[in-house]
């Protein structure tokens, strides 16, 4: 075995363990940072003309984007059905950017949607830990 596949392997143990034990509030945060990795990512690869490199971040973004619909609990809160909503329309938004290849559609959808939720999902994960609630608004 060499080094490098040894450091492979310790790095996906690594995040595997860090995935199973981290807290609903971290993962959420943790998915959030994904999609706006994967948005910079596809306009990234958008404006150089990439479109496969694109086409993958934007799927896997409106994978994300699934997932957090998912387990999104609508009746948790007042902000429940909203936010469903605000999700199906930006699967839709990352569809359309993916097919017609529109970068500035990618990038409105990551500064403009985006990035103020993983904000806002990463104040309200820290006031979550940091007042010791067992519930995290929102997520099942």
């Amino acid at each position: 075995m060499t080094a490098t596949t040894f450091s492979a392997r310790s790095a996906s143990r690594y995040l595997g363990d860090s995935l199973s034990t981290a807290s609903p509030a971290a993962l959420l945060v943790m998915l959030y940072d994904r999609l706006v990795l994967d948005l910079q990512r596809a306009e990234d690869a958008q404006r150089a003309g990439d479109r496969q490199t694109a086409h993958t971040n934007l799927v896997h973004a409106q994978a994300i984007v699934a997932e957090l619909q998912t387990s999104l609990d609508v009746e948790a809160w007042d902000g429940g059905p909203g936010l469903l909503a605000l999700y199906t329309w930006l699967i839709q938004e990352l569809a359309v950017a993916n097919i017609s290849g529109d970068a500035d559609k990618t990038a409105a959808c990551r500064t403009v949607t985006v990035e103020p939720l993983a904000e806002a999902w990463r104040t309200a994960a820290l006031e979550h830990l940091s007042s010791g609630t067992g519930t995290q608004p929102g997520v099942a």
